[in-house]
């Protein structure tokens, strides 16, 4: 069985090529929306006592958090704890 000539085998190479950019760009695009999808955030009402926000705020200026990224830290903390993590 013959060697295909190089311009065959150069036209198969540009081809592969051409499938592992497209497939490249779809791993790309679909991590883009994964990543998207994780760093969506959800708004929620919450009501909290003046003592417990007082608390939560000066916890929040100690770890130099804002009080939403502090109420944010102590759920995924309590969230990890939960599933044993």
């Amino acid at each position: 069985m013959p060697a295909p000539a190089p311009e065959e085998r150069e036209a198969r190479l540009a081809e592969r090529l051409e499938r592992i950019k497209a497939l490249e760009a779809e791993i790309k695009s679909r991590e883009r929306a994964l990543k998207k999808a994780e760093t969506a955030k959800k708004q929620i009402v919450l009501r909290l006592s003046p003592t417990l926000w007082d608390e939560i705020a000066a916890w929040a200026e100690e770890d130099f958090r804002s009080i939403n990224g502090q109420i944010e830290f102590l759920l995924t903390e309590a969230v990890k704890k939960r599933k044993g993590r």
